[in-house]
């Protein structure tokens, strides 16, 4: 048993949480965003504004016709499962594999690819490492099996791991549907909280495919905790705490959390009534990509994704028009209420002697 222990560390292979949860979880919304996310936001810019370049068909694969964007979305599992090799910090063979096994994986796992890419490239990924420069052939050995291993894993797993996705995913969005208040609460507060803690809301979206009014409500949650981490602590950190939270990500707040909680409540609050006004006054949907359902006001993603999705509803017919009170709720729900509530609940809180100046000073 020391033995294998002494094979993992040389191996660099660490079976924890914090790797596989926080490590690949958060590295796989970055290659979610650097694919289809970028993607989409390429062809939404091309539409709206008349882009040729952006709009017509660059390549032809396979009878299909790819834009610029769709190029871009097309290698979201590739994206996905490097991402996660690199986080694991995989040798460059093993890195450069895992393009083959995201492309399986993502493919095999339908829409709930991403949860597929996620368990076969860390498995793939840590098997990789592990034969790695162990033999004279490494050239071909460590490609072979990493490609092999990954995609007959994504053969095996990926289609149940998206099928159970997809099925989590609709359960939520169809009881979000049923009773919109609770469950627009619920998504809320859940996928705001998960955005401030060091894993990724977005990976967690795009694994379950939330989209609808959950999607909203996700967004919902997600902003009350970015703007309102930001406007809570402008005493303490100014224009530059306002602008890298605020669109940035109020993950920055962790340290600060672990050593006051209380600075949390007023952000969790304001998620609490803004998810459920998304879902049953404004009727805000997030029919765009579903990882921008957890990314907030981060690059107004969130609020781009909002905006895709309005775009493609008019396109299929399944909506007329984007209505005044489309824009009002977008932007109540994502800017104006998180701030509003949270400054407030935050100033009860300050009178309380729960939260004092410097509590959410970043360093």
């Amino acid at each position: 048993m020391e033995n294998f222990r002494k094979f993992l560390k040389r191996k660099n292979i660490e079976i924890s949480l914090r790797r596989y949860g926080i490590d690949a979880l958060g590295a796989m919304a970055q290659g979610l965003f650097c694919s289809l996310l970028i993607g989409t936001i390429i062809n939404t810019i091309g539409t709206q504004f008349g882009i040729r370049v952006l709009c017509d068909p660059v390549a032809t694969v396979g009878g299909i016709e790819y834009t610029v964007g769709g190029l871009a979305s097309a290698m979201s599992g590739p994206a996905m499962a490097c991402a996660i090799a690199y986080a694991l910090q995989a040798p460059p063979l093993v890195l450069f594999s895992m393009i083959a096994v995201g492309f399986a994986s993502n493919a095999l796992g339908g829409a709930g690819g991403p949860l597929a890419v996620l368990f076969v490239a860390i498995v793939t990924t840590e098997v990789g490492k592990a034969v790695s420069k162990e033999t004279k052939v490494d050239l071909l050995v460590t490609p072979l099996v990493t490609i092999g291993l990954g995609v007959a894993l994504s053969a095996w797993w990926a289609p149940a791991l998206g099928a159970a996705a997809m099925k989590v995913g609709a359960v939520i969005m169809w009881a979000t549907e049923q009773q919109p208040f609770l469950m627009g609460m619920i998504v809320s507060v859940v996928v705001g909280i998960a955005l401030t803690l060091p894993i990724s809301s977005a990976a967690i979206c795009a694994a379950l495919n939330l989209t609808g009014l959950a999607g909203g409500a996700a967004v919902a949650g997600c902003c009350a905790q970015m703007i309102g981490f930001a406007v809570i602590s402008f005493r303490d950190n100014k224009w530059g705490g306002l602008v890298s939270q605020g669109i940035g990500t109020s993950m920055l707040q962790m340290g600060n959390i672990v050593r006051n909680p209380r600075i949390w409540i007023a952000p969790t609050l304001a998620s609490a009534v803004t998810g459920p006004m998304a879902t049953c006054l404004f009727h805000l949907e997030m029919n765009g990509a579903a990882v921008s359902s957890g990314m907030g006001t981060c690059g107004f993603v969130g609020q781009i994704g909002v905006y895709s999705g309005w775009v493609a509803d008019i396109a299929a017919g399944t909506k007329a028009a984007i209505t005044g009170m489309d824009w009002a709720g977008l932007i109540l729900i994502s800017f104006v209420l998180p701030a509003v509530l949270s400054l407030v609940i935050n100033g009860f809180l300050r009178k309380a002697g729960w939260v004092k100046d410097g509590d959410m000073k970043l360093d």
